[in-house]
Formats: C-alpha cells, structure tokens, sequence
C-alpha cells in the first residue's frame, strides 16, 4: 500500500554551511534546492555561429579562443546564407565567400576546438539530394561524424507572412510545402546515415511571426510543420533575438525562456506526438552586445535555457563587424554582433575596435557558462530573494556543485547568502568573478556560504561535499500515466534492490516530500485542479543515502469532469502581439443563472484584455472579470469576445470560474 500524501512544508531541512550568525540584514538570499533537479547538460550545449563570408573562419587561433571559452558546437554555413550556400562546390550565388572558409576548413577548427558540428542543409535554393549528398561527404567519405541537420534557416522570413529576408525559389512559400519538402530531406538524408539527427525550422513562442496564421493556411507556422514534418524530425529549432532598448529591459526577457520552451513543448506532443528535442541555434541581444549587459545576458539565458532542456545554444556569432559605435556600462560597445573582434573600423575611419579576435564581453560570459556547467552535470533549481541577483546551480557527478550568481545592478555590489537544501557543502569554495570591465575570468578562494558580487558582475562559487558524496544512481524521469482534477498516477522504471523512491513536488525554492515507495508506481491524490506540478524522484538506498534528483516532471491538473459550468476558449485571429477570441459559456447545471461573472487569471504578466463586448470585460492585475447581468438558462450557451495584447509567449489560461464555481473547460 502507497503511503498517504505527506506535506512536508514546515520540515523541510534546509543547511546553511558555515551560516554567519550576525548575517548582513540587506544581504539577498539565494537558496540552492539539489532535490529539485533540472535538465542535464547535453555534451552540445554550449555553442556558436560560424559564417563563411568570415575570413578568420576555421583558422588556429579562432579555434584556440573558442576551445579554451569550453566551446563545444559549432554552427555552420551562416544563418541566412544556409540558404543559398552550395557545399560541394563552395558558393552562395548572391553573398560574399571569403577565402578558406569551405567545410573542409571547418570540420578542421571543429575538431581543433574539439567541438562537434551543427551542419544546415540548404532548403531556400538547394534540394534534398544536395544534403543527402552532403551527408555522405561529411560521415561516409571524410568519417567527420556530423550528428545535428538542421533543414533551412529562419524560413518563415521568405515573405510568405509578409516581410521577406530567406532565400526562398519554390513555388510555394506556405509552412505546408516547407514542412512536405522536409520530410523528403530527412528520408533522403537518413538514408545514407540512419544515426543523425534532423531538426526543422519553428518559431519561437511570443515572436514574430508565432501563431499567425497567414492567408490560405490551416494554421500557424508551428502547427503546420509539427503536424506535417515533426513525426519524422528529431529537433525543432527556435531563434530569439530579445528587444529592448536598455539593459534592464533586455535582461528581464530571460524570464520569458520557461513559457516559451514549454509551449514547444506542449505543440511537438500535441502534433508531432512525440517529445522533440529544441536547440536555440541562434542568440543574441539588442542592447550591449560587446559589453558587460551582453554578458550578463549571455550567461543568464545560456543556463535558463539549459536547465529547461534545451539541448544547443548557439550565440549568434563569432565575428561579425561594426556597427553604433557607444559608451555602453562604462566602456566602448561596437554593436557586433560577434563574440571576437572583427578589428574593424567605421566607414569615415572615426572609430575602430581592438585588434583582431579580442573576446568581447559576452565570450567571457560564454566560458564561465561552460566553467558553471558540463555536459553530464545536472542544473538544480535555485531561487533569490533579490530580482537583481539571478542565480543557477549544477550538480556534478563527482559530488560537487556550481553555483552562478549574475548581478544585474550596475552599480551596487551585492552580498549573498547561500542555502543548501539537500546538500552540504564543504566550508571552502573556489570562487570565479568576471567583473564590468575585466578582461577575463579571476579565480580565487572563498567560502560557501556567502559571497560578494562586485556590481554588473557573473561570479560562479564551485563547491565540495562536506564528507562523502556517494549514492544510489539518479532515478530516471517519472512519467504521468493518467490525471484527473484531483489526482496523478506518476510511474517509472523498476528501482534497484534496497532502494526507496520519494516523490517530492517542487513549490517555489523548496520540495514537499509527497510520500515514498519501493514500487515503480505513485498516486498524488488532494491536489488542485487545474494546476501544474513539478515533481522529482529521489532514490536512498538502506544506509540512508540519497541520489541526484531525477529530471523533473511537469503536468496539470485537469478541470471537473462535471460542473455547474462549461467553457471554450477559441482564438480566431492572430497578428503577432495581439489576437482576437471568445469564450463560449454553457450552463451545464438544472436551475437557470441570473446574472453572471467569468473569472480568469492570465498564466503571465505580459498579457492584457484590450477591449471585449457582449459582456463588461475588466482586469486587475492578472485576473480578468467578464460580467454579464442576462440570465443563462440550463443548458444554454452564451458567447463574449475580447482583443487580447501580449509582449512574449501567449499561454493560454486553463481555469474558469462562474459565479465562483470552478468550470470544466473544453
């Protein structure tokens, strides 16, 4: 018999290594919970865009800077120019190819980097036999072993919604005939290497041109090409170029990063029926993009993105060449899009950048991202008391722990206390600081339980266990086999012998230990509907010692199977950051309802009701009201329409209450 549900709240232990007891009443609090573990980091993860119209492409020394940044993807041929570049002869009818940038070249900085390739087939003006035969080139002919195809570049961008940049000659621009003509790529390409892996191009939640729908279409972008392609592609790939015109305005984006990656999530399982890998093959930023708000960006939106399971990160790009010259942070900003100096000059010659391959700010970031996180270790999750202080943690397999710490005041250092729920640290730690202004990382000793963060700064503490760090092996990630408004039968492979599973739901920084079980089964009964969990599995063995967390599991809760009350959401249009919709309302109860209210609560703060009718329609804060004083006989519907507003992705509420009962939604 499973153990009844067990909150442990007020138990929760939480340990403070070498905890001050006259601590610093302005410090900001960071807590470091290892029993709620994140994604682990893929051996791909951390990576960068190559362009062949770079002349230093591929050569020694830009292969020795990205190698000792800890590097480990590369992109290749160039954004765009994927689109019109023909491998086997080496050209990009339209662009510029500079000299020795050909694969050839490099394959040899990959491997001299060691690194791995991300390869993107010509889509735009090229054909499925030209990368089938690319293929074979590259892992029959050569033996490169290149794993990760990406079908096109951007190419939604080929006017079909209204603003054209991708080279695009079929005949038809529509999503439907992208999607088609990728499924005879990756059954041409798999053909000859059956191990690769193929990815298709999808917009990201929240930008443009997400969830239009344009003229002759069944649907947006994603839905289409999910449905049509994602049954036989391996990865969706997703750029995100976030704006804004200060740094606070940029780095606040990186909150967005969870909603966008789990609504990828939710369309491949909904479409494609299955769990796509997302690699963010492009990144980078509107504001400071060769000094520190770079930086700071960089590193929060690498680790964001890695601990939600996006398994390649790619910074748009290594050199790029100048742009508004401007004092940025204190310092010299080129607007390059490029992690080294180009060394080039302004067109009249008034301004120029330091010499060729010095790293910018956002290289720095970029190697301490790698330092923070390795392929193999597991991001744990972390919260601060301070929104100034962004934080992360990762969890090695030799028993240690990084923690990074992003200060995002640009003026004010901040001092830190550190909290360990689940783990406890050695008292020393090694302390890593790249400040506003350095030329690279310093290393020094400190201690585990407290750090000062020097103002705009990344600082990654990496800690020892206090005494042995051995255990069961980590359990692998629960599954949810069937949920209901009130309950959730988690299972998961069979557990070794002597081993004892706990089931614990994250909420917020800490864990609610839901009960334990030798089985491979667990019902969580008394939960709330309409409601997402996170839950994690722990393994300890008969000596009381305890494993990683398992990846986490996330699922919602459903409505009522049967209420008072029914309602439909529809959305009928879409142009980008706005949208029109209704609610149908049905009164699924015997008596009639005089007079009724509507409550809803939008999932994120970027989401607005502009204007509504056949109802008074107002919202404070994130809850809307939809009033209506007519009377809703039983089994009678009734209709309301909104405009919507939305800044970043548009998830949809999932809850609805009438006169204050909770409704079953359809």
């Amino acid at each position: 018999m499973l153990p009844a549900l067990v909150a442990l709240v007020a138990a929760q232990v939480v340990l403070t290594a070498g905890a001050s007891a006259q601590a610093d009443p302005t410090a900001a609090t960071v807590t470091v919970n290892t029993r709620a573990g994140l994604e682990v980091v893929h051996e791909a993860a951390t990576g960068v865009n190559h362009a062949i119209w770079d002349t230093h492409l591929g050569s020694d020394a830009v292969a020795d800077l990205l190698r000792d940044a800890g590097v480990k993807a590369m992109r290749y041929p160039g954004g765009s120019y994927s689109d019109i570049y023909h491998w086997a002869d080496h050209t990009a009818p339209g662009g510029y190819v500079a000299p020795n940038t050909d694969f050839d070249t490099f394959m040899g900085g990959v491997r001299r980097a060691g690194g791995q390739a991300i390869v993107t087939a010509n889509y735009g003006t090229g054909t499925a036999a030209e990368a089938a035969a690319w293929v074979r080139y590259a892992n029959v002919e050569k033996n490169y072993g290149v794993k990760y195809w990406e079908i096109g570049n951007e190419n939604y961008g080929n006017g079909h919604y209204g603003s054209g940049w991708e080279a695009d000659e079929h005949p038809d621009k529509s999503p439907t005939y992208y999607a088609t003509l990728v499924r005879d790529y990756a059954t041409a390409m798999k053909a000859v290497d059956p191990t690769i892996k193929i990815g298709a191009v999808l917009t990201t939640p929240g930008e443009w041109p997400d969830a239009i729908a344009a003229a002759g279409d069944s649907g947006s972008w994603n839905e289409i090409v999910l449905s049509i392609a994602g049954p036989v592609v391996d990865f969706g790939i997703i750029h995100w170029y976030p704006s804004g015109d200060t740094a606070a305005q940029v780095l606040a984006k990186t909150d967005r990063v969870a909603d966008q990656v789990a609504m990828v999530r939710e369309q491949s399982r909904r479409l494609a029926g299955k769990d796509l890998g997302i690699a963010l093959t492009e990144v980078n930023t509107s504001y400071g993009r060769n000094t520190q708000p770079g930086a700071l960006f960089a590193a929060d939106a690498y680790a964001t993105m890695i601990g939600q399971g996006v398994f390649n990160v790619d910074w748009w790009n290594v050199h790029n060449g100048i742009g508004q010259v401007r004092e940025i942070a204190g310092h010299p900003d080129y607007d390059d899009y490029g992690l080294l100096s180009s060394g080039t000059c302004t067109a009249d010659g008034s301004a120029c950048q330091p010499a060729l391959n010095t790293p910018f700010a956002p290289y720095h970031a970029i190697s301490m991202v790698s330092r923070f996180a390795r392929p193999g270790d597991q991001l744990v999750t972390t919260a601060s008391t301070d929104p100034l202080v962004r934080s992360h943690a990762a969890r090695r397999p030799d028993g240690g722990l990084a923690v990074m710490l992003i200060n995002q005041d640009p003026d004010a250092a901040k001092t830190v206390d550190l909290r360990f729920a689940g783990y406890s640290p050695a008292a020393a730690a090694t302390v890593l600081t790249f400040a506003n202004g350095d030329t690279g990382i310093s290393s020094a000793t400190g201690s585990s339980s407290s750090a000062t963060l020097p103002p705009y700064s990344i600082t990654t503490l990496v800690l020892r266990p206090n005494g042995s760090a051995t255990g069961p092996a980590a359990p692998a990630r629960p599954a949810v086999d069937s949920v209901t408004d009130r309950t959730a039968v988690l299972s998961w492979p069979a557990p070794p012998a002597a081993v004892k599973y706990e089931v614990h739901r994250v909420n917020g920084a800490n864990t609610e230990q839901w009960g334990e079980t030798t089985g491979t089964t667990f019902t969580a009964a008394n939960l709330k509907p309409a409601t997402e969990y996170t839950v994690n599995l722990v393994a300890r063995d008969n000596a009381g010692k305890v494993s990683w967390s398992s990846p986490p599991l996330t699922f919602t809760t459903g409505t009522p199977a049967t209420s008072t009350c029914a309602v439909t959401y529809r959305e009928s249009t879409n142009w980008g950051n706005g949208f029109v919709a209704d609610l149908e309302v049905t009164n699924t109860g015997t008596t009639p309802i005089a007079g009724w209210t509507l409550t809803y609560t939008w999932p994120t703060t970027w989401q607005q009701v502009s204007s509504g009718w056949n109802a008074t329609w107002t919202q404070t804060g994130y809850q809307v009201s939809v009033a209506n004083t007519a009377t809703l006989a039983p089994g009678a519907s009734t209709t309301a329409g909104f405009v919507g507003s939305y800044q970043g992705p548009n998830v949809r509420p999932v809850a609805y209450s009438l006169n204050g009962k909770l409704c079953t939604t359809r």
